[in-house]
């Protein structure tokens, strides 16, 4: 008989993380102050593009004509307002002439025209109280944001008889980036101490709630180093900084919620805190890894995707999970042996409980508050299924509805100075000065074929009218103005129609619907290797987890179905404008085409991470006992509770970064939150379980020769059997109060601990 008295038999990994724990810590402290250094200003160097395929014909197309013809792309507009006056008054026409001339001979600004200089009607309002002067400023986006701030303060405001604001490509852009790093800021304000509170409340003790928020911040600082160091490499997007905030938070919340919850477990039942290290970093510390490794598999898949928005979030999202995952194995574990039994100090709910008489010890409300929904939800098993999977499928229903365009202005507050441009040039210019198409012409050609081929694009039924073209050497474009609006399906099929006319010269197609065209096609054709990619090493995790080939499937399935009211709610909130007035957005009837690609991937892999904590709990009890139903009950128990504040905690972070007025951000922040409460709270309460009972012992079924694989190389929570396992780190006799450890008596299902339980008499 082992003697279970004898010094513990610590894994590799639980001496490397445990020999000098406070070295560990300092270590940390330092590495986590360089990274405050190296990732200072980062928002400063990060662009607010990157939604268009930089391979795609309308990309090369922009960049020629912004090459050759700088005129024919403005991206700086000053829209001047003559108040009373008409714009053709002469002193409103000297001063516009003023202007024009200063912005000219700016550095950095070529292609200058006006109202007054063309007499374009395009240029003039209707109502003859506001014209256009435009300019194009050179360089990449760093660049022109640099020209924007040290030209616009001098430019907007009062000159004389008119009045100037500064809008364009340029000004969206730069006002985007400036409310996106004051909105982060807000919601960082709101974020920790809301998650501080709720943690408390989970934990009891406020030592065990300050742990969670320091492995986040640990996370978000050391990621914002690395985004710092890829803007010397690539592109990245300002967005990104959001999901590192909320990543960051949420999954270094949910991994430390795992591993202190577990190593509390094993104080609980007697053992000491090293041994407890030992146990909990083979037991929740192998499921954080496999959660971390789902999680960072379904952001990679953006990484097949050409648009430097959607990489972006891919470089935050592996480097915030990659470091959230390995503070919580090494960091967290140091910082709790050297806590010990203290890491349950301060507990703050003893204030609330004043008056009133303690739990009983192993009274476990909760815990068996969610052993009877187990028990309900198998018994009821058909209708639990069904009834759920039909509630899921009708909020996802408005999905079907649609409609992707392009992030534009209508992204910002409606008072942004930008917008406010943007919107007057919409409602009171003639024509559509945001839809129109450019052709670009390569190639030497005659004034006969360049008049010949402009009559057969005008005679394009899609075709209002055609200007051009405007020639220099071998290069011409002409300018096209579809009926209808910028992007609908009138403007995208004149694209195709377009790009099919035959030419005696090479033609490039550009303008924003070329743009939304190309867009469109780059997701599509490579959505089927991110989706392929996800599902696979998925799928691969989850049989290496749980030796099952049909859990992994029930898994990508139910998860996938988890998404569905985040899509619905997607659709009729923000495309059809629902609820636009409440939550303080501009709806513009259709939804950026690269959001739902993100949002996907995101969720998916929050979902997994929850997913992962619940059946490697039911596997660690199926493999103990052999009994299916009590597995899943008792996986439910012990995790329940966990999961769902979990998913609070972290639907509160998205919240925080939902109020922001930038509605892209806003939709995500929403609409993730919206996804982590109903795969909490519906999908891993009633339907996994439900699923799981009807498919029955069949669910843990492999093939011989895959049974054999995971005997070798598969892993779960318990590691090894792990009644067998946890022996040799027990005593013979746990002290008074405590349990044994298969059922602490104290444990409530979301890793609190009664009042008078075992750690009360381990003390």
């Amino acid at each position: 008989m082992t003697e279970v008295n004898s010094p513990p038999s610590l894994g590799g990994w639980t001496r490397f993380v445990t020999a000098r724990p406070r070295l560990s810590l300092l270590v940390a402290l330092v590495l986590t102050a360089l990274a405050v250094v190296a990732g200072s200003g980062v928002a400063d160097r990060l662009g607010s593009g990157g939604w268009e395929d930089p391979t795609a014909q309308s990309t090369y197309a922009t960049k020629a004509l912004e090459r050759e013809f700088p005129a024919s792309q403005p991206n700086l507009l000053l829209l001047v307002d003559s108040g009373a006056a008409s714009v053709d008054d002469p002193a409103v026409a000297a001063e516009a002439a003023r202007l024009t001339a200063r912005l000219t001979g700016e550095r950095g600004v070529t292609g200058v025209g006006s109202y007054w200089g063309t007499k374009s009607p395009a240029l003039r309002a209707k109502d003859g109280h506001e014209a256009l002067i435009a300019a194009h400023l050179t360089g990449d986006e760093k660049t022109t944001t640099d020209t924007l701030d040290r030209i616009a303060p001098a430019l907007r405001g009062t000159h004389g008889p008119v009045k100037v604001k500064v809008g364009g490509i340029v000004a969206v852009r730069h006002e985007m980036q400036t409310t996106i790093k004051e909105d982060l800021a807000r919601a960082e304000m709101i974020a920790l101490p809301v998650t501080l509170l709720l943690l408390v409340m989970v934990f009891g003790s406020a030592i065990a709630a300050l742990l969670p928020l320091g492995i986040g911040i640990v996370a978000i600082l050391g990621t914002n180093a690395v985004l710092r160091g890829l803007t010397e490499f690539t592109d990245v997007s300002v967005f990104a900084l959001n999901l590192t905030t909320a990543l960051g938070l949420g999954l270094a919340i949910d991994y430390a919620l795992f591993i202190v919850r577990r190593f509390r477990e094993e104080l609980s039942t007697g053992a000491e805190p090293l041994p407890a290290v030992a146990t909990t970093l083979r037991t929740a510390g192998r499921t954080v890894l496999f959660s971390a490794l789902t999680v960072a598999v379904s952001l990679a898949a953006m990484l097949v995707f050409p648009m430097y928005f959607l990489r972006s979030f891919a470089y935050a999202g592996i480097a915030v999970v990659l470091l959230a995952a390995a503070a919580a194995l090494i960091l967290l574990p140091a910082a709790l042996l050297l806590l010990g039994h203290r890491v349950n100090s301060l507990d703050l709910r003893r204030l609330f409980r004043r008056g009133r008489p303690a739990k009983a010890s192993g009274s476990g409300e909760e815990g068996t508050a969610w052993a009877r929904l187990a028990t309900l939800v198998m018994r009821r098993a058909p209708f639990f299924a069904l009834a759920t999977t039909a509630v899921l499928v009708l909020l996802g229903l408005p999905f079907l509805g649609v409609k992707f365009g392009t992030a534009d202005d209508r992204q910002l507050p409606s008072g942004a100075e930008s917008h406010v441009v943007q919107q007057h040039i919409r409602d009171g210019f003639p024509g559509n000065p945001g839809g129109t198409l450019e052709v670009l012409a390569e190639g030497r050609a005659t004034p006969a074929q360049y008049t010949a081929y402009k009559t057969r694009i005008a005679q394009l039924p899609e075709v209002v009218r055609v200007d051009g073209p405007v020639v220099q050497g071998d290069s011409a474009y002409f300018t096209v103005l579809p009926k209808g609006e910028a992007v609908d399906t009138t403007a995208q099929r004149l694209v195709g129609d377009l790009r099919a006319t035959k030419a005696p010269f090479t033609t490039e197609v550009t303008g924003t619907a070329a743009v939304l065209v190309d867009s469109k096609h780059a997701i599509a054709s490579r959505l089927p290797w991110a989706a392929g990619l996800i599902a696979v090493v998925t799928l691969l995790l989850v049989f290496l987890l749980t030796g099952s080939v049909v859990i992994p499937l029930q898994a990508v399935l139910l998860n996938a179905l988890s998404l569905t009211a985040m899509f619905g709610a997607v659709v009729w909130v923000f495309q059809d404008g629902h609820l636009s007035g409440l939550l303080g957005f501009t709806s513009t009837g259709s939804i950026e085409t690269t959001l739902p690609v993100l949002m996907f991937c995101v969720a998916f892999g929050l979902s997994m991470d929850y997913g992962v904590f619940l059946l490697s709990r039911i596997k660690e009890e199926y493999d103990r006992t052999g009994d299916h139903d009590e597995a899943i009950r008792h996986g439910l128990q012990r995790t329940g509770g966990l999961i769902t504040a979990a998913a609070v905690i972290l639907a509160v972070v998205m919240v925080a970064i939902g109020t922001s007025r930038v509605t892209n951000t806003k939709m995500l922040g929403l609409g993730i939150a919206l996804a982590v409460l109903m795969d909490a709270m519906i999908v891993r309460s009633l339907l996994v379980p439900a699923v799981m009972r009807l498919t029955g012992r069949a669910t843990w079924w492999a093939p011989g020769p895959l049974r054999r694989f995971h005997d070798r190389f598969g892993v779960s929570e318990g590691g090894e059997n792990s009644l067998r396992g946890a022996g040799q780190y027990r005593h013979a006799a746990p002290p008074r109060g405590a349990t044994s450890h298969n059922a602490p008596a104290d444990e409530n299902g979301d890793g609190s601990l009664n009042e008078s339980g075992g750690v009360r008499a381990i003390r």
